[in-house]
């Protein structure tokens, strides 16, 4: 780099809850070339754990949830009257969405132009998708400033979702399956678009820190295999999936245990309590745990003796696939997205049919039975992941992308 020059990045999170995408901005931003760069984050939501991000950087939370907009459109679409009155539905959708606009969006996106005007931004980063960032690539818009966009999922949507990928200057999908699908259904150029893995501290993720503590901690003995689903508690992480699975497996595994690990989103609540009660009517209580959210992740996929990712939608390029491969854990990924792009079936993890509970079961099964398989594909995870997911390079890669649109900014820092 060529300027000496600091300049003023403002991040913007505005994901569902804290999770990956979150894990992998706070990894930029405490890793970034702070002698260039002053970083500033702006979360919609918060919590204890977003609040360390002030350890890391500049922090705001500005609240990008007034009104229970998710939990009003679960209670309509679960009622019936409204079917009863030609229109009805469509009525009550269009109020629920001007509400959302008026309670949550407006507010959200004032608050978020005047933080960027005073903290003088010279470039906005997206840590999510267009259209939930809308209103910060709007302020980019209207201060004049160049926004990047990170892209961690699918492009199907609205025509609205369709406007905001117009918006950003760049995009920075986080595997080439999303850039060859945001090329493929929105006809983006290919100059508009870098791949760059996302990037993880690789010495704080050991495979000798011992799990332990973990298996301690939820009543494991040496004796129990144990299987973990890690991931926020959300329909399309698959958790039914990884259910049904159990119930293949309870009687053919001795000592199974099989664990939801993860916390909820506020407007997954619901969910996370269906999933008890299946478990609890299918008398599965001794086999299934639910953990919560957990810290210390190191310790938790070394506690483990098989990782599932089981996403029953496409996703990008999980943080669960990554962790994992660089601890050097047996991994079972879904044969789509991300994990089939990262993962060589039977040689650095096992794929399984989206979707399909018995295909995972089997996959399970195999791991199982043949502890050397297990060793085999975590060691070559392991090899693969410390030559990819260097955050070292990751910073590196999302920094050249900063010079090419920074290198004329004049700043008066």
């Amino acid at each position: 780099m060529s300027e000496k020059i600091k300049k003023n990045i403002l991040y913007v999170e505005n994901g569902i809850g804290y999770g990956g995408a979150i894990i992998c901005l706070r990894h930029l931003v405490r890793n970034i070339d702070k002698s260039r760069y002053k970083a500033l984050v702006v979360t919609g939501r918060t919590s204890p754990l977003y609040e360390e991000i002030a350890e890391e950087a500049l922090w705001k939370y500005i609240a990008d949830r007034h009104f229970d907009i998710v939990g009003a459109h679960q209670k309509v679409d679960l009622a019936i009257w409204p079917d009863k009155m030609p229109g009805a539905r469509f009525i009550i959708n269009q109020i629920l969405a001007r509400t959302d606009d008026i309670a949550n969006f407006l507010p959200f996106f004032f608050q978020l132009l005047w933080t960027a005007w005073r903290f003088k931004a010279d470039l906005i980063h997206t840590n999510n998708e267009p259209l939930c960032n809308r209103a910060a690539l709007l302020v980019g818009k209207i201060l004049k400033i160049h926004t990047i966009s990170h892209v961690r999922g699918d492009q199907y949507g609205s025509r609205l979702m369709k406007y905001t990928f117009s918006l950003p200057d760049h995009f920075i999908p986080v595997s080439h399956w999303i850039a060859e699908s945001m090329r493929s259904k929105l006809d983006i150029s290919a100059d508009k678009i870098t791949v760059i893995y996302d990037g993880l501290e690789l010495e704080k993720l050991s495979p000798d820190i011992s799990g332990q503590p973990f298996r301690d901690k939820f009543n494991l003995l040496k004796d129990h295999f144990v299987v973990g689903l890690v991931g926020l508690l959300m329909p399309w992480k698959g958790q039914n999936i990884f259910i049904d699975a159990t119930k293949e497996l309870k009687d053919k595994i001795p000592n199974l245990k099989m664990l939801i690990i993860g916390g909820t989103p506020d407007d997954c609540i619901s969910y996370e309590n269906s999933l008890k009660e299946r478990v609890k009517q299918e008398n599965l209580e001794d086999v299934v745990i639910f953990t919560g959210h957990l810290t210390d992740m190191p310790v938790i996929y070394n506690g483990l003796d098989v990782v599932v990712s089981a996403s029953t939608s496409p996703e990008p390029l999980g943080t669960v696939v990554i962790e994992s491969m660089i601890l050097g854990r047996p991994l079972i990924g879904p044969n789509h997205g991300g994990a089939a792009e990262m993962m060589e079936h039977n040689r650095t993890g096992l794929l399984f049919s989206p979707k399909n509970s018995s295909d995972l079961a089997e996959k399970i099964f195999t791991l199982y039975s043949n502890p050397k398989l297990r060793e085999k594909l975590g060691r070559a995870a392991r090899e693969k992941a410390l030559k990819t997911f260097s955050v070292e390079e990751h910073v590196n890669q999302v920094q050249n992308i900063y010079l090419k649109f920074l290198h004329n900014i004049k700043s008066e820092n």
